[in-house]
């Protein structure tokens, strides 16, 4: 397997638009109106556009509200809480080295912002638990990756395709950990984002959930972007496009939904009124034929074409100018509409 190099800081005799998304040449100097690749800059102000902050979420209510919770509520909520936090520290740094390795500077300038909006995901977390628990309570949820034991599988599964890549950059490892991070960012968080818009359904703990439909919001423009380089590298390294990638995208899919049908039933089981485990898990493996098929690649699971959970759309969808789905404010949105965000049928 072939290294693929990184990209200089400067090269004075290279074209400032790169001749390849890896091992090309480019002088590093980003002109956003000469760039290789026509979707870099549509996709840099959809980004720009969804800025965000904490600050912006009024916790008053839920800070009422979680003491009201249940028990099994309240669990869900802190150990949730406690793996989208790992989730998203683990893609702050991976999104760092991937732009190492892009030689379009625009792509390298995506991967920044993306690195940002992490950021801002895991600075969401905190505020989140500082509003409603003891600082000792916060504590404690950043620990919970080192002890539960369905979440050690699942960070490792991950984690372990990161490191390949970095410790090995080939344009193979590349190609594979793109797949863990759409593995990542398009499915593991999906039972935990399900379970707070549930509790918004239910009038529950509102602000936080609309702090996830914003973090769901950002990671749907992730995936796509990831999806969109996978492609690229494909389109212009076509000896990469092996029947051994295809069969490791299909059976990490799997792999993938098992462990998060595992963790949706260890951390959430039973405890959602009027929602069936069973549609849970086939939502998971919806999630995963609509990655594995937005990669170009077989869907692993017969059937599980549409979303069985459907009033999880009233949850991600917010059109342009109106107030947001819970009342707080009037902000502007981007609109996503169903075939951006997957939940249309395959």
């Amino acid at each position: 397997m072939a290294t693929i190099n990184k990209r200089k800081i400067m090269d004075e005799t290279a074209p400032n638009r790169s001749t390849a998304i890896i091992n090309g040449s480019t002088s590093n100097i980003l002109n956003w109106d000469d760039v290789r690749y026509s979707w870099a800059y549509p996709k840099y102000k959809k980004m720009l556009a969804n800025f965000w902050t904490p600050f912006e979420i009024n916790m008053s209510q839920d800070i009422k509200q979680f003491p009201a919770l249940s028990k099994d509520e309240q669990d869900s909520f802190l150990k949730i809480i406690g793996l989208l936090a790992l989730l998203d520290s683990i893609q702050t740094d991976y999104a760092g080295k991937v732009a190492d390795y892009l030689t379009d500077s625009s792509l390298s300038a995506l991967m920044i912002i993306l690195a940002q909006q992490e950021v801002i995901h895991n600075h969401s977390y905190s505020y989140v638990l500082s509003s409603i628990v003891s600082k000792q309570k916060q504590d404690e949820v950043f620990e919970y990756w080192r002890t539960e034991e369905t979440l050690i599988k699942r960070n490792e599964f991950v984690t372990n395709g990161y490191i390949d890549f970095a410790k090995d950059p080939t344009a193979e490892n590349l190609l594979k950990s793109i797949v863990y991070d759409v593995v990542l960012e398009g499915l593991f968080f999906y039972s935990g984002f399900a379970f707070f818009y549930y509790l918004a359904r239910n009038q529950k703990m509102v602000s936080t959930s609309t702090m996830i439909n914003y973090i769901n919001r950002d990671e749907q423009i992730h995936v796509d972007l990831f999806v969109k380089i996978f492609k690229e590298i494909l389109a212009e390294n076509p000896e990469l496009d092996t029947p051994e990638l295809k069969a490791f995208v299909k059976e990490t899919f799997k792999e993938a939904a098992e462990l998060e049908i595992e963790w949706a039933r260890t951390v959430i089981g039973n405890k959602l009124e009027g929602v069936l485990l069973s549609d849970l898990e086939a939502y998971i493996k919806f999630y995963a034929n609509v990655r594995s098929n937005q990669l170009g690649f077989e869907r692993p699971f017969e059937g599980f074409r549409t979303n069985p959970l459907r009033w999880i759309v009233a949850y991600e969808e917010v059109d342009q100018g109106k107030s947001d789905f819970f009342e707080q404010k009037s902000r502007q949105y981007t609109k996503v509409n169903q075939v951006d965000n997957g939940f249309d049928e395959l």
